[in-house]
């Protein structure tokens, strides 16, 4: 996402009802009844669109957030065309539009797929897994993930067969990886270079790295995110589209993402 919808929904939110509110003020200091035969166009407007976009920026600034995928860098858990939803309220209540945080809830755990605002654009929405927490020392050697001195368990299972978008990966290596008690699948592609350092995640800043190792732009080589750009945890596929397979994925309709 490349622009800020949220000041969108809270200027027509607030526009819609200056001109309603603004409206029935005057109706009442002029003695007038209320009539809705006889509102001006753009006062009908206003009281139409009004309710619809102001639940819509409850809805989306406070519960939920649908994102869709345009890339593959979470693969294989993310398809390229998923439509996810986002939970905004997980990781703290946040004040639309300026980020501020207003009501402590929780703090990322190690494994959580989260959406935030890319450090280096801040404009721009991505998404990965949480690798590394605050204090955490990450190490990737060999395409292999280290957390404070300790590997990280990975079983092949086999081959993967992309799909779509994503059938540039067909034949690269899938594993389970056990990123202390949360499993999930990855990619690796041999012969492919990568990245090979030792981080140390900084206090209040999160180390994240997407699925699809040697295909994520991740923290290997921008840094670390910080909780002030954090957006929500991602919990929930509700659509898959993807224009190549020509077609909705019904199997991935009601995944929800670990």
């Amino acid at each position: 996402m490349d622009y800020d919808f949220s000041f969108f929904l809270v200027m027509a939110t607030f526009v819609t009802g200056i001109v309603w509110g603004g409206y029935c003020l005057y109706l009442k200091y002029a003695h007038q009844p209320y009539s809705i035969d006889k509102e001006p166009l753009l006062v009908e407007y206003a009281r139409s669109f009004f309710p619809v976009v102001f639940i819509v920026l409850l809805l989306r600034s406070f519960l939920v957030e649908p994102f869709r995928i345009p890339s593959g860098s979470m693969m294989p858990t993310l398809l390229v065309g998923d439509f996810i939803l986002v939970n905004k309220f997980t990781y703290g209540v946040r004040l639309p539009v300026l980020n501020d945080k207003v009501i402590e809830m929780g703090e990322p755990e190690r494994g959580d797929i989260v959406v935030f605002r890319f450090p280096k654009q801040p404009t721009v929405d991505y998404i990965k897994r949480v690798i590394g927490l605050p204090g955490d020392r990450v190490a990737y050697f060999d395409k292999k993930l280290y957390v404070n001195g300790q590997p990280i368990a990975q079983t092949s299972l086999g081959r993967y067969q992309g799909v779509g978008q994503g059938m540039n990966m067909t034949g690269a290596e899938r594993l389970e990886e056990d990123l202390t008690g949360v499993k999930h699948s990855i990619l690796i592609s041999p012969g492919v270079p990568t990245v090979e350092d030792v981080f140390v995640v900084p206090q209040g800043q999160y180390f994240v790295m997407g699925d699809n190792r040697d295909n994520s732009n991740d923290s290997r080589y921008w840094g670390t995110v910080p909780e002030a750009n954090l957006v929500g945890k991602a919990f929930f596929i509700w659509m898959n589209w993807d224009l190549q397979n020509k077609g909705i994925a019904f199997d991935r309709i009601g995944t929800i993402l670990e």
